[in-house]
């Protein structure tokens, strides 16, 4: 094993080529998505009803069904699985096929809504033992699932973070890698290589050692983004803590590799990886921090500079995420700015060498201003597992009180549940039309209580001096007395968009919603793509499970182009149920739930006019 380091404005670039015993890691294997047919919709619980726009006249929504449910997913694999949140939905769409990607699943349609087959649980999928074995025994945990295709090539792109265990045992053994499995054709249902890429960073397997506190460090929150010549995966690099309370903030790590490598099956791939925390890349005296990278419709890579791949990031962050020991790890504050980080990595053609020569530039725009919100009310409404996790009442074979169904001693009252956007962070970036598009969370700029939605288009100009941009379109979506979560931009081959994300407050249980934009006019009026059918009502959240009162729901919506159309995913609650349906049928009320949770994902295709 050789490590290369390449040394090129602005920059400490590190090659290495996976060592011969890693890259027998790589498999191709069939995936076990066979027995696609329209019978299964009654087996599995039926297709939703096509809605129709709810919001306007005029509004630009074709078509719209339930995607991955929480039970759906749960149940997969036998029940294998365990309980996830939030669901993170993710969107492949192609050739008449819809790959949906949820925190513990994937399930295929095709495009008029039809499911083709069950849903398949990610362990299965890369090929693990199950998450939770019949026998008690736990495997891999699988976290922070994307999904991408490639129209240059055809493929699908299905990336995961995997934290392995301690054998069969809840202890995580801090060993971890990016799991990317790669589609051997345009159709889900053929073969995919898989390929694993390590991401302790700490000089074992070839990797640079970035001497995170206590050994290995974390690849978390992968985003993966493709241009002409290269795929690329960013991550945020954290020290690997035990309950990731105390964990350090390393920086934001890029790693680029041949899309012709990937898309030919080699058996090991040479990936380069840029460490945003070098000291010529710092901002403020901080490295980058959730730089996402940029995908594109058809035809619309930038060529510049022997090609080049676009990624932004924001600049306000949370005080949570702490890069020494001396800062203290459990302070928040409400950062804000009225800046964006522009990256440029350039010369990506030379990806398919052996010495790849790339050289990232990075710049400031500044845009409106802009922080991190906070958690906010949801409508209130029928919740059944907190009413169950409070009940004295309830006689059961151990005594008095629905909780003892699920716990041996009394747990902690819990408070219906306020539900955290996401902060500042960047979501999604498409470069289209010669721009960068994205969108992220902020709180409302008039003071509300409530988080909007702040969108950006940015033109980019790179130069072998630099990167530099000035915005062309921004602006905040909003609705009064409601909140706007995890937004994700999707944008067509000539510039018209579509963002989606969660709506939940006053006046909506958690729904599906939307808002067109372009460049002329702006974002439009907020829609509803699916209402809400109650509140949020998941473990994740409550007091008794060991959460603060705070739910976190969505951790991201999807938004991909297809032709003049986009297709969209977020989360939502489909189902509502009372107390005394819930205990009745042993918290599946009318199998539209599992007792832990009851979210749903929403996919919805829509034509901006």
């Amino acid at each position: 094993m050789q490590v290369r380091k390449i040394f090129a404005c602005a920059g400490v670039f590190v090659t290495f080529a996976l060592s011969s015993a890693y890259a027998q890691q790589v498999t191709t294997r069939q995936i076990a998505l066979a027995g696609r047919t329209s019978a299964l919709r009654a087996a599995d619980g039926g297709l939703s009803p096509v809605t129709q726009p709810t919001s306007t006249s005029n509004s630009a929504l074709d078509l719209s069904f339930d995607g991955i449910t929480d039970r759906e997913q749960r149940l997969a694999n036998g029940g294998q699985t365990i309980s996830t949140e939030p669901a993170q939905p993710g969107l492949c769409v192609a050739n008449g096929f819809v790959l949906e990607t949820t925190s513990g699943g994937l399930r295929v349609f095709d495009t008029a809504g039809n499911p083709l087959a069950p849903v398949v649980d990610l362990n299965t999928f890369f090929g693990y033992p199950p998450a939770f074995s019949n026998a008690g025994e736990l495997g891999p945990s699988l976290n922070d699932v994307s999904c991408h295709f490639d129209a240059d090539t055809q493929r699908m792109f299905v990336l995961t973070l995997t934290l392995e265990r301690v054998g069969t045992t809840s202890e995580l053994s801090r060993v971890n890698h990016l799991d990317l499995a790669v589609s051997q054709t345009s159709d889900p249902f053929g073969g995919w290589n898989i390929y694993k890429i390590p991401g302790q960073n700490d000089g074992t397997q070839g990797t640079p050692d970035h001497h995170c506190a206590h050994g290995p460090c974390l690849a978390d929150f992968p985003h993966i983004g493709a241009d002409a010549n290269g795929i690329y995966i960013t991550t945020n690099e954290f020290s690997f803590e035990p309950g990731f309370a105390n964990s350090i903030l390393h920086g934001a790590q890029i790693y680029a590799i041949s899309k012709r490598a990937l898309t030919s099956g080699a058996p090991a791939l040479t990936v380069t990886e840029l460490d945003t925390a070098d000291p010529d890349l710092l901002l403020d005296g901080k490295p980058g921090f959730t730089v996402v990278p940029a995908t594109s419709p058809p035809d619309n890579d930038a060529g510049e500079l022997g090609g080049t791949e676009y990624f932004l990031s924001s600049v306000a962050v949370t005080k949570l995420l702490r890069t020494s020991e001396d800062e203290p790890s459990n302070e928040r504050t409400r950062a804000s700015d009225n800046r964006l980080r522009v990256w440029a990595l350039s010369n990506t053609q030379s990806l398919d060498s052996d010495s790849p020569a790339l050289v990232l530039h990075h710049g400031l725009v500044e845009v409106e201003p802009y922080d991190v919100p906070n958690w906010y009310k949801q409508k209130r409404g029928d919740t059944p597992l907190r009413d169950c996790l409070n009940d004295s009442a309830l006689m059961t074979p151990t005594g008095n009180g629905c909780w003892r169904i699920l716990f041996a001693e009394k747990p902690r009252h819990s408070t219906t549940e306020l539900i955290l956007a996401s902060d500042s962070r960047m979501q999604q970036v498409v470069f289209a039309d010669g721009k960068l598009w994205s969108a992220f969370n902020t709180s409302q700029p008039s003071g509300g209580d409530q988080a909007d939605v702040a969108y950006f288009v940015i033109q980019p100009r790179v130069s072998s001096g630099g990167v530099g941009a000035e915005v062309v379109s921004e602006g905040y979506v909003g609705l009064p007395g409601n909140s706007l979560i995890h937004p994700a931009v999707g944008v067509t081959a000539n510039g018209k968009a579509v963002i989606a994300f969660t709506v939940f407050g006053a006046d909506h249980f958690p729904s599906a919603g939307f808002a067109t934009l372009d460049t002329t006019s702006g974002a439009g009026a907020v829609e509803i793509a699916a209402e809400g059918l109650g509140p949020e009502d998941g473990f994740l959240g409550y007091q008794a499970f060991g959460g603060s009162g705070v739910a976190r729901f969505g951790d991201g919506s999807a938004a991909v182009p297809d032709g003049d159309s986009i297709w969209i995913a977020s989360e939502y609650i489909g189902q509502t149920c009372t107390f005394e349906q819930f205990v009745a049928d042993r918290g599946a009320c009318g199998g539209t739930r599992i007792a832990s949770g009851n979210w749903y994902t929403r996919i919805s295709r829509v034509t901006p006019k």
